[in-house]
């Protein structure tokens, strides 16, 4: 086949790779002329995706994926088209659809008879219908159902594990007509190979689910309960510090049986999934006050570990105040949503001085996202740790000269290793309740 991936971002490059590598012609196209570039010169364009380089420059080296920034190069003629362009939400929570507007008014203006149209983006509910269908049809003064089929089939990969994840999990689509719902099983069915999992309810694979509406809802449904099950475990965190209690302790003892899937608390939720899609749920579900009551309880929680840090330290006002971590999760160079940056700007409001540590990112990097930089050794009033990396596992007061209180925002700290100084744990009595057998 050929195909045109549109998007070549952290989930688009990876996916025009494995389409590239079941034996088909990709190209991908990229306002990016940098990113392009790059990935014409046979290497990726950013780091952290397990195998994505050894792909890049295998699959380029052999001509059966290339990048442009032309959508008339890559879109006529096209057996498929697959669509992985930002969709963002503004200010209020509201989807801006400013980008896949223009990618759709590029696509459909090279249109051709016969292709599939296959959004990955997570949208809100009745987008691929309501919007996509008819802007292609004005653009291309074609028919979707007819002439060209548009599906939505939501990408449910995490960035650093893209290729592994396309084979563990089920491949969603929704179509709009019975025709296009064959089309894009054909489709899929020969660039995704699937993992066998005996744990499904039916065999691993594409699944149909019969309409885009049910697709789009399943993507952020499973998202959004990701979201509103953390909202309750720092709901739980919060209630169980004030009566003196382990909410972790509490959490493994629930998820004994099997009908307890409580997850963590933290100190935030952040990346490009979880605190974005409850609000493109919400701006066609606006009534839905579980959901928006979750996504309040998980923004205010960097808030509440600054009030954890004054509850054992004193007022922050007139104190440096070390961060550790920016990326919004261990393991990878990201900082989409992350919670470094309400976590900062509260220090600051509140009369602090931040600065920020994070083994990914040079001082150079930390600067540009407008973050101070810290380095382990120097003198500060305050720790928060905010990313659970690993290497903090081993941090103690001799990396922070004169520290006088610690909150540590995801359970990684060793408060051994702060002996003497004020810790709290989020989701625990501070260590001096711990100490005096008052947590049970």
């Amino acid at each position: 086949m050929q195909i045109a991936v549109v998007g070549l971002g952290k989930i688009g490059l990876p996916l025009a790779a494995q389409f590239a590598d079941a034996g088909h012609t990709v190209v991908g196209v990229d306002v990016n002329r940098t990113t392009v570039d790059t990935v014409n010169r046979g290497v990726e364009p950013f780091p952290g995706e397990a195998h994505l380089a050894d792909y890049v420059a295998r699959l380029v080296g052999d001509g059966s994926l290339r990048a442009t920034t032309d959508y008339a190069d890559a879109v006529p003629g096209a057996d498929a088209v697959v669509v992985v362009v930002p969709l963002f939400v503004d200010g209020d929570g509201n989807p801006d659809f400013g980008i896949m507007d223009g990618a759709t008014a590029s696509i459909a203006a090279h249109l051709t008879r016969g292709t599939l149209v296959s959004y990955e983006t997570t949208l809100p509910v009745g987008t691929t219908r309501g919007r996509w269908k008819p802007a292609l049809e004005a653009g291309s003064g074609l028919e979707e159902g007819t002439d060209f089929h548009v599906v939505f089939s939501p990408e449910r990969v995490l960035t650093g594990r893209v290729f592994e994840d396309l084979r563990k999990y089920p491949k969603l689509i929704g179509a709009l007509s019975a025709d296009g719902a064959r089309a894009a099983r054909e489709f899929y069915e020969q660039v995704l190979t699937f993992d066998d999992r005996a744990d499904l309810p039916r065999p691993n694979g594409v699944w149909d689910l019969g309409v885009a509406e049910a697709a789009e809802l399943a993507k952020l449904a499973e998202t959004t309960y990701r979201d509103v099950n953390i909202g309750l475990a720092n709901q739980f965190a919060r209630f169980s510090a004030d009566v003196g209690v382990d909410v972790h302790q509490v959490i493994e003892a629930c998820n004994s049986q099997p009908f307890s899937h409580l997850h963590r608390p933290g100190i935030s939720v952040g990346g490009h999934c979880i605190p974005v899609y409850p609000k493109l749920y919400l701006s066609t579900d606006p009534s839905a006050t579980v959901v928006s009551a979750a996504r309040a309880a998980n923004e205010g929680m960097p808030s509440y570990a600054v009030d954890l840090l004054e509850q054992i330290a004193g007022p922050v006002a007139g104190k440096k105040v070390a961060v550790l971590g920016a990326s919004y999760r261990p393991g990878v160079k990201e900082t989409a949503f992350s919670g470094v940056f309400p976590l900062t700007a509260e220090l600051t409001a509140r009369g602090a001085t931040s600065v920020v540590h994070d083994p990914w990112y040079d001082d150079a990097e930390l600067t540009s996202l407008g973050l101070a930089p810290h380095h382990l050794g120097e003198p500060v009033d305050a720790v928060i740790l905010h990313t659970e990396h690993p290497e903090y596992a081993t941090t103690g007061t001799t990396d922070f000269p004169g520290v006088t209180g610690v909150v540590d925002g995801r359970g990684v700290l060793d408060p051994a290793r702060f002996a003497g100084v004020p810790f709290v744990r989020l989701g625990q009595a501070p260590v001096e309740q711990l100490a005096a057998g008052r947590v049970r």
